[in-house]
């Protein structure tokens, strides 16, 4: 999926997970949709629909959907629903990752701007 990187940016100067302490089974992530659904289902959302959850959808934010899930295989055939769910292709990066490029694109629009001045 494309997006832009000041999107992505500005994506992490938001607390998406407020409420939700980190804990080793437990993993944040975030689904970005290749444009806007037509249709949003409502959330929360966990899935299984009942019993114990192992994914949570908690949010949406234009293109960008954040979650958790518990480190359990039958987790994968969820994220695999995510296209059908919304109507359009998803991908999902943990939330670890984002903020990794995110850092990276910040410290080279620092730089850039340093250019520019320079």
């Amino acid at each position: 999926m494309i997006c832009e990187g000041d999107q992505i940016v500005r994506l992490m100067s938001h607390n998406h997970f407020p409420d939700r302490p980190t804990r080793p089974d437990i993993v944040r992530f975030v689904s970005v949709l290749s444009h806007r659904p037509r249709s949003v289902p409502s959330m929360p959302m966990s899935f299984p629909a009942s019993g114990a959850w192992l994914l949570k959808i908690l949010a949406r934010e234009n293109r960008f959907v954040f979650g958790v899930y518990r480190r359990h295989m039958k987790v994968i055939r969820y994220l695999g629903t995510f296209d059908r769910l919304f109507g359009v292709p998803v991908t999902t990066r943990n939330w670890n990752t984002m903020t990794a490029i995110a850092r990276v694109l910040g410290e080279r629009r620092k730089e850039v701007g340093q250019e520019e001045r320079g």
